[in-house]
Order: structure tokens, then C-alpha cells, then sequence
């Protein structure tokens, strides 16, 4: 039973009390028998100025933190007590400042950081994840924790714990507080007007005299923001999933069949039969396909025969498939994901030295000039994953540039779980500043068993993906019950019935294709403001309909069109 009565919940209202250290050490305890904690000052240059905490206009880091010495274990740190009731269904957001001090200063130590996470503890022992960051000596890191409740706990802590014993943790400014999601959406539909949308005025010209008041209607017949979605030859025999499919996406992705693993299990024997039947099925539709992936860099992914090789032999078998797939369908993918993963996975570097990823991205340039090549990883837009930060993204991107690799885009996988959409937003924002790429969610699902909840976190991705200007399409991995890598992220059921989620995307969908009806005025104009993409317009005059197509691309400018009709 739930101890905590029904609350109005107040959003953006910081649950830790004495957070910026105004009253030292009250209310802040320590974790583990040895772990001595005490009141710091930072250096006033040292303070970080750059935050997604946007709760408060005016908030800056206070410059006080917390040390926790003395660790005897990973576990030890600091805790204390979040005050009020915790809501179920809410997604409470978790920031802050961690760093790291004492034996990792003195000490190299792997990566030059360590893992710190903040978990929460609730009444009964229950610990649920609230955010991880990799904290570096000497610098500041922003938590970007997020967490959510099936049911409000009697009481619940925060604790802030990781890292190596002997190595001591800073933490400054630590905040719990529920997201007000309603608002960030109405920040996002006025971001998503100024990014995807454009003045448009229709100029019929010479023919005005004759068609002035003329009724006009202008239909929007394609986005240039493309959605896809995976496939395999099981789910294309789904009458119910073609269906859903052909309607509501525009590209495909291959879930297996052109991976590695896929058209070579036993070496030598290659088979593209089922990838040749995918590209037929996705050409009788006009959808363009995303290759993935050429490599991939988790070991657990390599094929057995592949580990048996020497590194002479590992190279020789690289280089033919290299040769074999990309002269086979050279033209074919306007995408590939070269070699998958490589924040998490570094079997061929391992095997083959640290040129071995930039020189796939340089074959794969030279066999098949026409494709755009693309870095592909999971957890970097979800802040949670130490391993996979923006800005290791970011340095492994400028490493593989440096040695030649014509790296032309970002894959954000999009693998999420009660996202937050401020730190997706900030992971766009860096990624883009620093790279100046085309980002792509890339194989996207949403896991929630509430569908409610599923469809109300979908919209959040999808919100912030398409009003950032850095973002050119998002890809599902998969949408039907039942034929999806991760079940809990379906948007439509196994008997073909689409649910919340499912009508979430189609509404978002529709919310972004634009409509206008009107009528010529006096000076032959017909004005409307519209998303980017391919339109037809219809004229009704005393003879008849006239129709025309035309396309609204990015602009600053009102786009000006002649019509002559």
C-alpha cells in the first residue's frame, strides 16, 4: 500500500533540500562506515557556466560542493532524504555537478575518469538507477539522470556512489524535480515552426486579372523529413504490417539481413537472398534503404570463423567484405553504417590496430562514392551511459576524420527508456556544434509497458528530433507486437490494431503536414506557411481545376513561386 497521500504535483520544484550547501552539511549524511564528508569552495574560474538546468532562468552552479573521502568501497558516498512525495507515472528528472578528486589526481586511471551514479533508495531497499556520469579530476560533469515510479514510496533517499575506493567524489548543487512535459512541448512546437516550416507565396502572375478571388487549395503530398522502419523477410508477409508500413514511413532499415553475421555465417559461403528480396520489396514501394551495418564492433556480434582468423587472415577477410558487399550494391543504400557500435565495442582495433575503423570508412568511400557513411551508437542521447557521452562521440568522430574517414553523418540509435527531452535536446546541441553533421535517430523504440506512458515518452523523442535543425530523419526499430527486438515499444498490436502509441505518432504525423484553402487576392498572390516539403496546389477557375506541384525547401526568406498555370 502506497504511504503517501495524493499531492498536487509542483513541477520544476527541487525535492533535495539544502542543495546548494547553504546550511554545510545539513540534511546530507554519509554512505559507508569509513566516508568522511565536508563543504568545499570551487575556485570561482573553475565553476562551470554551461547548464541544461532550466528550471530557473538565473540558475548558475553555486560553486559549493560536497566531498566524500575516505571511501573504503564503490558503494560509499553520500545520500540524503528527498522531502514530499514522489509521484507515480512522473518523470522526475535528476542534475547536478560530480567530479572526482583524491587518488584519481595522483593516479592514471582508465579513460582518465571513473563512473559515478546517483540512485535512489527507496522505503523498501528497492534501488532504482537515477543517472551515471564519467567524472573526470579537475572537472566539472553534469548529471542528466532521469527516473520514474510504478508507486509512491513511504520514503526514498538519493545517493550519490561509484568510483574506485580512495578516490574521493564532488558533488555540487544535486536537484530532484518532476518534468513539466506540457511545457517543454509548447517551447518545441515554436522551435519546430521556426526550423521546419517557410512563408510560401504563390505568384500567378500575369493570369491575375482574370483569376483574382479564385479559390486555391494547397495539399501537402510529402515530408522532407523522412520516417522509416525495420524490416525482415518474416514482417513483409504481414499483410497488417505492410499495411502500417507503406502508409506511414518513407525509409527501411534491414534488421539482420545485411549484417556480417547474416551474409557470411560460415566463411566463404555468402548469401544475399534475403536482403536481395528486402531491397525488391522496398523498390515495388519507393523506399529508400539504410545499410547496416557493414561491421560491427562488439565482439559478442563477430562471427566464430572470424575470431578463428589470424590477423593476416582477419585483414584479407575484412577487405573481401568490403569488396564483396559494396560492388554488389554500389548505389543501392543511400546510407551505411560502417562499423557499428564503436563506443561500446572494438574488436577489429583490438585485432588490427587503431587504423583498422578509419581505413572501412575509407574503402567504403572508394567503392561506393555516392553514400553518405555514418558513425551509428546507442545510450548518447540518454545521458546515463558513462561509456557513450557526446563528447566521446564527438573525439571519436574528429579521430576517424583525422585519418581520412569521410565521416558524412551521426546515428543516434535511440534505444530509450523514460527520456527527458532537455537532455536530448543537449546531446543534439553538441553533437551538431561541434561536428556540424546531419544527425539521424537511427533505430528508435521506445520501452514502456504502460502504452499511455509509451505513447507520452514517444512523443517526447519525436518532439525534440524534429525541432532540431541538426536532425534529417528518424528510423523505428520495428513498430508490430511481436516483431520487435524490444517488446514493450510496439505502436501496433499483434492483430494489426494500431494502439495510443501507434496514434501518437500518426496525430505527430499529421500535426507536421500542412493544408491551406483560400483564394487569390487582388495582386495574384495566394499566401500560406507551410512545412518543407513536396506540394500540389489546386486552382478552381471558371473552366476547371488546374493543378501544379511545387516544393517548399529550407529558407529564411518568404519563398516566392511562380505559378504559370
Amino acid at each position: 500500500m502506497a504511504c503517501c497521500c495524493a499531492q498536487e504535483v509542483v513541477f520544476d520544484a527541487n525535492l533535495i533540500e539544502n542543495s546548494a550547501l547553504e546550511d554545510g552539511l545539513a540534511g546530507w549524511a554519509p554512505v559507508g562506515s569509513c566516508t568522511a564528508l565536508s563543504v568545499h569552495e570551487e575556485e570561482p574560474a573553475k565553476v562551470p557556466t554551461e547548464t541544461i538546468n532550466d528550471v530557473a532562468e538565473d540558475y548558475r552552479p553555486s560553486g559549493r560542493y560536497i566531498l566524500a573521502s575516505r571511501r573504503a568501497d564503490e558503494a560509499d558516498g553520500l545520500r540524503q532524504a528527498i522531502k514530499g512525495a514522489l509521484r507515480p507515472r512522473l518523470t522526475y528528472r535528476v542534475s547536478g555537478w560530480i567530479s572526482v578528486g583524491g587518488a584519481a589526481e595522483d593516479t592514471e586511471c582508465a579513460g582518465g575518469g571513473h563512473a559515478v551514479h546517483v540512485n535512489l533508495r527507496l522505503d523498501d531497499e528497492c534501488v532504482v538507477k537515477g543517472g551515471a556520469v564519467w567524472a573526470e579530476p579537475g572537472k566539472w560533469t553534469e548529471i542528466k539522470g532521469a527516473f520514474r515510479l510504478k508507486k509512491s514510496p513511504c520514503a526514498a533517499e538519493v545517493c550519490v556512489q561509484g568510483a574506485p575506493a580512495g578516490v574521493d567524489v564532488k558533488v555540487m548543487d544535486l536537484q530532484v524535480f518532476a518534468t513539466d512535459r506540457k511545457a517543454r512541448f509548447r517551447k518545441l512546437r515554436r522551435k519546430t515552426d521556426k526550423v521546419r516550416k517557410r512563408d510560401v507565396v504563390l505568384n500567378f502572375g500575369a493570369a491575375a486579372s482574370g483569376i483574382s478571388g479564385a479559390s486555391v487549395r494547397v495539399m501537402q503530398m510529402d515530408s522532407s523529413f523522412p520516417f522509416g522502419a525495420c524490416i525482415n523477410p518474416g514482417v513483409i508477409q504481414n499483410p497488417s504490417f505492410v499495411d502500417f508500413f507503406t502508409k506511414h514511413f518513407d525509409w527501411a532499415v534491414f534488421e539482420n539481413e545485411l549484417k556480417w553475421y547474416h551474409t557470411e555465417a560460415q566463411q566463404g559461403q555468402l548469401n544475399y537472398a534475403d536482403s536481395d528480396a528486402l531491397l525488391d520489396f522496398c523498390d515495388r514501394y519507393g523506399k529508400p534503404v539504410r545499410g547496416h551495418c557493414i561491421f560491427w564492433a562488439v565482439e559478442n556480434t563477430v562471427q566464430q570463423w572470424v575470431k578463428n582468423l589470424d590477423n593476416d587472415q582477419l585483414t584479407s577477410a575484412v577487405q573481401s567484405r568490403l569488396q564483396s558487399l559494396l560492388t554488389r550494391y554500389a548505389g543501392r543504400f543511400p546510407h551505411y553504417d560502417v562499423n557499428n557500435e564503436m563506443l561500446h565495442g572494438s574488436y577489429y582495433r583490438s585485432r588490427l590496430g587503431d587504423d583498422i575503423d578509419a581505413f572501412m570508412f575509407r574503402e567504403t568511400a572508394r567503392l561506393d562514392p555516392g553514400a553518405t557513411l555514418f558513425v551509428n551508437d546507442y545510450n548518447v542521447e540518454g545521458g546515463n551511459d558513462p561509456n557513450a557521452t557526446p563528447e566521446k562521440y564527438i573525439e571519436q568522430i574528429a579521430a576517424l576524420q583525422q585519418k581520412g574517414a569521410a565521416v558524412g553523418g551521426i546515428g543516434l540509435q535511440g534505444h530509450v527508456t523514460n527520456p527527458v527531452g532537455e537532455v536530448i535536446c543537449d546531446a543534439l546541441d553538441k553533437l551538431s556544434a561541434a561536428t556540424d553533421l546531419p544527425v539521424w535517430l537511427t533505430e528508435l523504440d521506445v520501452c514502456e509497458s504502460d502504452v499511455d506512458l509509451r505513447a507520452e515518452d514517444l512523443e517526447v523523442v519525436l518532439r525534440e528530433a524534429y525541432a532540431h535543425p541538426a536532425v534529417e530523419g528518424v528510423v523505428f526499430w520495428g513498430f508490430m507486437q511481436g516483431h520487435m527486438w524490444r517488446q514493450d515499444a510496439c505502436l501496433v498490436n499483434s492483430d494489426g490494431t494500431v494502439n495510443d502509441a501507434g496514434e501518437r505518432f500518426v496525430d505527430l504525423r499529421r500535426e507536421w503536414t500542412s493544408h491551406a484553402r483560400g483564394h487569390i487576392d487582388s495582386a495574384g498572390h495566394f499566401k500560406f506557411r507551410g512545412y518543407h516539403g513536396t506540394y500540389v496546389v489546386q486552382l478552381a477557375t471558371a473552366t476547371g481545376k488546374v493543378h501544379k506541384t511545387f516544393s517548399v525547401e529550407k529558407g529564411d526568406t518568404p519563398l516566392v513561386l511562380d505559378m504559370n498555370l
